[in-house]
């Protein structure tokens, strides 16, 4: 009987008495005559008598002829209803033709009334067609992308490419590109958005087609349409992928109905009738009274009616249920009387607790009506609730949506008729998160934001890098009165969605309850399976998007949820004050791995899960008294998870697919509530199974596996002695009373909601920040230029001033729309959430990481997480409120260094991804002065480890992000290395100038100081890491040099020829690596130089050698008069716009400055006898720092051509690309150029090496004896011949043999194993 099955194939309750004297009267039966005057005032006639006659005595034998006979007063023949109107053909009810009116892909729901496109440009039809008359059909945007929605003729062929109103007979109208189309296309009506309903009408009397918009019209669309006999038009709707409508024909009452025009569909007239007699009736009981005392009947307040179980009462409206109950299961019906009835109830104003009137009568409903009855009738009034409140548009009031919401919390204020709506309907087809979504509007002016937020106000003030100046000193008078005004009205819109907030959180709070088990059991549980479900329905779907929750959706949830979820904790800490506050919240380790809890099949930070179980179930024996069944660990391999996948597939519901079911689809897709059947498959979650006890302590405990909707409220909270989702507590965790258990899996939820889509929708939302800064500064541009103009071009100054206009009127509307924004996304209030979960991240990694190995059981998510709250609060939050006033703001800042320092190379991790990530986060951390001193705050035994581990040499790993974090370590302290942008780029806008690179340099002595004791202390770490990087400066610079040479033929190739991006991005790439890789080296050599200069120590000489010959081939290559460098620079193409010559020639610079005029006297004659040695050292190369050598171009020329013989062999020039002019007239390379960027005695530092150098080559030139080709090295032939190979004898120049020896221990000539190598002087007499 409770089934949900069709009503006519169930008996009803019979609720007839055989005869009202067989009761005694102290049931509250009354007299016949009170009874006869009661019923006759419940059940008034409406027929009118010409004479009064004498009213018939009524009891209740004869109610039920008497009712039957008043309901079918006045209602039409059966010939009649039944006949089709005159001017449209087709069946009854009207729905989506999903078997042969459409084109492309496309899923349909359940009920053929929502549609969503899976393809590129589908098109659907309906089934009923109109040819005379004027007719009318609702669409329900739930996305608002390219659409075109209108009419069509059954004779319109679409394709992928051509869809409604690209053929002649098909109409539509396109809001999302503001347009009508009829083959062509012209501007027509206004933008929509999601949450917008279109009317369609058309008018075949008159030839003519119209759209409105939420009840407004946008005018008449077309005129003189095609009319007569065979022309017949349907409505139709092509869409693009993923976008998604509802339509509405007629089975639920047009929200927006126009005078004179039909539904296509014929309202459920009679019913009508018979639902508001009925209602009239039910109001009747409601309002009426008996008095058995004084044997009257009394008017009274329908307010204050009670159930109190009289049996006159419950007999009469047994009656009325008996014909009400089959009504209320019709959509229709619910939407047009009961829910217009119960908004009624609640008009009055006050809390909803006050409104007992609802309650009571849902104790009537589950009363008197079937089981199956009252579910349905939920369902639908709930349904009905959800798209009223979603499509109801925006008033400064939100008082539609405050109507709903109200409404709804005092439904599920009903204990019986929330738990049946938890375990059916909220999360099982998704749509109660669109209770807690607060929609932006699209159009402020219908919005009414304008009279809530009269006067605008946006920065006027920027720094040189176009940020803005949060306290402009020169603010004037207006301005402030300007600004103060906005912040006004931004208080007065957050006072009113606050209001709405407020009334979602009371819905969460009832859902959270865990005190109603009167009814079975309590809300929390039910909620909590439920909502389980839902996150791995949009964890396991990431790669669907249309089988999402929407990530704006998401937002709302989750903010909601966390203010619920902490009330309940703090509810619940107030009975145990012992235990920890909400401020304190975090998830304890042994829920990640004693398999209370599912995490799908989420990354676990040690890999997967069924191989974490094996390697560690040693570790959870001794750890957490833990023990694996072995069976599970047997079955958990991947054959079985793929099986396990098969299935779930395989039962998993069919929606109506329109081509022909051959896709599974969510029904929730389309449909503008959301909805969605249950598509969850069964994984594990792990329940307990307690053996016998054995005879040691501590008692181990055996785990198997369970399904969700399996556990029970024992299996979350535990009891005598079960810990529930607390079992297997490990020793270094400590043993401190939690809040209710569930809530600690509720709290994990969140993070885990965080996690998979909320980050990304705040990082979203940012643009109209960003649109609003945009905009100022192009007015304030517009401004100056208008103040510039001269009053003789007037045509300029009327084109600025219709500029200005255009801005002013652009930004009125979105500083508005940014004050609604912050209002729901990135108030203070929103803020103080995210910092809540960054804070429960970091404790939840702080404890879990206690544990030592079992570390590896913690999801990847809760990592991901913590750096991307961060991030939001850092990035998204700011201006309009800032990190530093965030309670324990500093203390959290170094609790997240220490993590992220600990862990990017933390062997417990496994997932490249995640390593990757907390890499890049550490990179970004140490961008920022205030994150960079929380580094410096951490325990110094911990900044030393990071520091070794940053230090690792550059080979297997992702070095490049490690190179990163050192280079910006050193920005500040480095030759000519102050600067925030590169000096050539100061004039261009950055793409983003909050992007770490972009931050102004911040430079760390006390972690330079932990790299120089490091290096200096061990001498193997040192000479491994400084070999790696000079290997990688060595390919990196290698490679860029390849790159533009392919760039530098292809542009002078007379065809037209279009270079690769991604090869541009790839060469740009190479060059910032070779220049932060310069600057690594010139960091080491300033902190530890001994490295390469005290030769005592090993590998010290090679180093040096291979340093000097690495910084010869950067300088060749770079400082060549018109080379291959030069050409391509000059080229400036998009994409190379940091290669220039000042980042890489100061780089070299200081490391050439740092051992050659800052060190002792020992150093600088080792370093300068090593650089002049080399064969590739030019003299030239160092004039060029200072734009001097630029006076013989022979020798230039001839000089280049020894050097690097590639450029010889390239064309003369790029002439298609660069006038010849221009390269000739171009200016030298000279560090006089920058002094903004390096300081006076940085020049002089740089003129005295060039003096040495000049000095120290004259002298090698004058005392260098002519060498014979005998004594040059047999491999280079570049140097004397100074080492003697052991034991093989054969001799090479030292820099050779040493870097052989680097790789391979065999003689480079005969194979020998090299023992030992000694130096080699040529013997005096030869």
């Amino acid at each position: 009987m409770s089934s949900k099955g069709g009503g006519t194939a169930l008996t009803r309750r019979n609720y007839r008495l055989a005869s009202d004297t067989d009761k005694p009267k102290a049931t509250g039966i009354v007299n016949e005559k009170l009874l006869s005057d009661y019923l006759h005032h419940v059940f008034p006639c409406t027929k009118q008598t010409p004479a009064p006659a004498p009213r018939k005595p009524l009891g209740f034998q004869e109610l039920g002829a008497h009712l039957e006979r008043l309901l079918s007063e006045g209602e039409p023949a059966e010939e009649s209803a039944d006949q089709p109107l005159e001017g449209r053909l087709g069946p009854q009810p009207v729905v989506l033709d999903h078997t042969s009116g459409f084109e492309g892909l496309l899923f349909v729901d359940d009920d053929l009334l929502g549609v969503i496109g899976h393809s590129n440009f589908s098109s659907i039809r309906a089934t009923t067609c109109v040819y005379k008359g004027k007719w009318a059909y609702e669409v329900l945007i739930s996305s608002q992308g390219l659409m075109q929605i209108g009419w069509c003729t059954l004779n319109c062929r679409f394709n992928q490419e051509e869809g409604v109103g690209d053929t002649p007979d098909s109409y539509a109208y396109d809001g999302n590109r503001v347009r009508k189309w009829n083959v062509t296309t012209t501007n027509y009506g206004k933008s929509w958005a999601a949450g917008d309903i279109v009317s369609c009408l058309i008018d075949l009397d008159e030839g003519t087609i119209t759209f409105c918009l939420n009840g407004q019209s946008l005018g008449t669309a077309f005129t003189s349409i095609k009319t007569g006999p065979g022309v017949a038009y349907f409505p139709a709707i092509s869409l693009s992928f993923k976008e998604s409508v509802a339509f509405n024909f007629g089975s639920r009452p047009l929200r927006y109905p126009s005078h004179g025009y039909l539904p296509l569909q014929n309202p459920p007239t009679a019913d009508l009738v018979k639902a508001h007699k009925l209602l009239g009736y039910i109001k009747n009981v409601l309002s009426t009274s008996i008095d058995t005392q004084e044997e009257r009947l009394l008017e009274m307040d329908c307010s204050s009616w009670r159930l109190h179980g009289e049996a006159t009462v419950l007999i009469t409206l047994a009656h009325i249920f008996n014909h009400f109950a089959p009504l209320m299961c019709k959509v229709y019906l619910v939407e047009d009387v009961l829910m217009n009835f119960l908004l009624g109830i609640l008009e009055g104003g006050g809390s909803v607790d006050e409104h007992q009137l609802i309650q009571q009568l849902l104790d009537l409903f589950w009363l008197l009506m079937e089981d199956y009855e009252v579910n349905e009738c939920l369902k639908q009034l709930m349904m009905s609730l959800l798209r009223a409140y979603r499509f109801s548009p925006i008033i400064p009031d939100l008082g539609f949506q405050i109507h709903y919401l109200r409404l709804t919390t005092a439904i599920l204020h009903h204990e019986k008729s929330r738990k049946y709506l938890l375990n059916n309907f909220t999360f099982d087809v998704l749509r109660s998160v669109v209770f807690f979504y607060i929609k932006t509007p699209l159009r402020v002016k219908e919005a009414g934001l304008e009279e809530l937020i009269p006067t605008t106000w946006w920065p006027t003030h920027f720094d040189k890098e176009g940020k803005d100046e949060r306290e402009p000193k020169d603010e004037s008078a207006e301005e402030r009165l300007r600004r103060r005004a906005y912040e006004r009205g931004c208080q007065r819109l957050k006072k009113r969605i606050e209001v709405v907030e407020e009334l979602q959180v009371q819905i969460l709070k009832l859902l959270l309850n865990n005190k109603d088990r009167t009814t079975g059991e309590a809300s929390r549980y039910i909620f909590l399976n439920k909502f389980r479900k839902f996150l791995q329905e949009n964890a396991s779907n990431r790669g669907h998007p249309t089988a999402l929750c929407p990530p704006e959706y998401m937002v709302c949830f989750l903010h909601r949820l966390i203010t619920a979820v902490r009330a309940s904790w703090d509810d619940g800490m107030r009975k145990s004050t012992s235990s920890i506050r909400s401020e304190e919240a975090y998830v304890p380790p042994q829920l990640f791995y004693n398999g209370k809890v599912d995490y799908f099949d989420l990354q676990r930070l040690g890999g997967l899960l069924s191989h974490l179980k094996k390697t560690l179930k040693d570790d959870l024996a001794s750890k957490a008294n833990i023990i694996i069944d072995p069976a599970e660990i047997q079955a958990t391999s991947m054959d079985d998870l793929d099986e396990d996948e098969e299935s779930g597939a395989a039962q998993r519901p069919f929606g109506a697919a329109a081509m022909g079911g051959a896709l599974a689809r969510p029904t929730w897709l389309s449909s503008p509530t959301l909805g969605r059947a249950n598509r969850f498959l069964s994984t594990a979650a792990v329940s307990l199974m307690t053996p016998r006890r054995p005879l040691t302590q501590p008692e181990k405990v055996k785990v198997r596996t369970l399904a969700v909707e399996q556990r029970t409220e024992e299996d979350i909270e535990g009891s005598h002695g079960n810990d529930g989702l607390l079992l297997g507590r490990p020793l270094a965790e400590p043993n401190q009373p939690m809040a209710d258990k569930s809530l600690l899996e509720i709290v994990d939820g969140i993070v885990m909601m965080y996690n998979l889509s909320v980050h990304q929708q705040l990082g979203k939302m940012v643009v109209v920040s960003d649109d609003v800064h945009e905009y100022a500064v192009a007015l304030k541009d517009t401004e100056e230029k208008i103040a510039r103009c001269p009053a003789r071009r007037p045509d300029i100054l009327d084109e600025l001033q219709k500029s200005q206009k255009v801005f002013a009127e652009k930004l009125n509307h979105l500083c508005r729309r940014l004050a609604w924004i912050n209002a729901t996304i990135y108030s203070k209030e929103k803020m103080l959430d995210v910092y809540w979960l960054l804070c429960v991240c970091i404790r939840t990694i702080e404890h879990a990481d206690n544990t030592g190995s079992l570390f590896a059981f913690a999801p990847e998510f809760y990592l991901s997480a913590a750096m991307n709250a961060y991030s939001a609060l850092k990035n998204y939050f700011s201006p309009a409120n800032s990190m530093e006033d965030l309670p324990g703001y500093e203390e959290t800042l170094t609790q997240l260094a220490a993590i992220l320092a600990k862990h990017f190379a933390d062997p417990r991790i496994v997932g490249t991804d995640i390593k990757d990530s907390l890499m890049q986060a550490l990179a970004s951390y140490v961008c920022y002065p205030q994150s960079l001193r929380a580094v410096e705050r951490i325990p110094e035994e911990q900044r030393v480890a990071m520091m070794r581990n940053l230090l690792a040499p550059y080979e297997q790993r992702p070095w490049a992000q490690t190179n990163w974090i050192l280079v910006r370590l050193w920005r500040g302290c480095g030759f000519g290395y102050r600067y925030t942008r590169l000096p050539h780029l100061l004039k261009t806008k950055p793409e983003d100038a909050n992007l770490p690179s972009l931050q102004k340099p911040c430079p760390s002595l006390l972690l330079q100081g932990h790299m120089a004791e490091l290096l200096s202390v061990d001498k193997d770490m040192a000479a491994s890491f400084l070999n790696s990087v000079l290997n990688q400066l060595n390919w990196a610079f290698s490679e860029f040099i390849g790159m533009i040479q392919e760039i530098q033929q292809a542009a002078e190739r007379p065809e037209r020829n279009f270079v690769d991006t991604r090869q541009l991005k790839v060469c740009a790439t190479c060059f910032d690596l070779s220049v932060s890789l310069l600057r690594v080296l010139e960091m080491t050599v300033t902190l530890v130089p001994e490295i390469f200069l005290d030769w005592t120590r090993p590998s010290a000489e090679l180093l040096l050698r291979r340093l000097a010959q690495l910084l010869n081939q950067v300088l060749n290559r770079v400082t060549a008069e018109k080379n291959l460098f030069d050409r391509v620079v000059n080229l400036r193409l998009p994409g190379l716009e940091s290669v220039d010559h000042y980042p890489i020639l100061v780089a070299v610079t200081g490391i050439l400055v740092r051992i050659l005029v800052d060190g002792d006297r020992q150093g600088i004659s080792r370093a300068a006898s090593v650089l002049l040695s080399d064969p590739c050292f030019q003299l030239h190369s160092i004039q060029h720092l200072l734009g001097e050598g630029g006076g013989d171009p022979s020798a230039v020329s001839a000089t280049a051509s020894r050097a690097r013989p590639v450029v010889g062999s390239l064309g003369s020039g790029v002439a298609p690309v660069i006038p010849s002019a221009a390269s000739v007239e171009r200016k030298h390379f000279s560090l006089h150029a920058y002094t903004d960027y390096i300081s006076e005695e940085e020049k002089q530092k740089v003129e005295r090496m060039l003096a040495f150098l000049t000095e120290e080559s004259k002298q090698a030139a004058a005392s260098t004896a002519p060498t014979s080709e005998e004594d040059l090295c047999p491999i280079c032939y570049a140097h004397s011949i100074s080492a003697v190979f052991k034991p093989c004898s054969h001799k090479s120049c030292k820099a050779c043999i040493n870097q052989h020896l680097m790789n391979n221990k065999d003689c480079f000539f005969c194979k020998a194993t090299i023992t030992g190598v000694e130096d080699y002087s040529k013997p005096a007499a030869s």
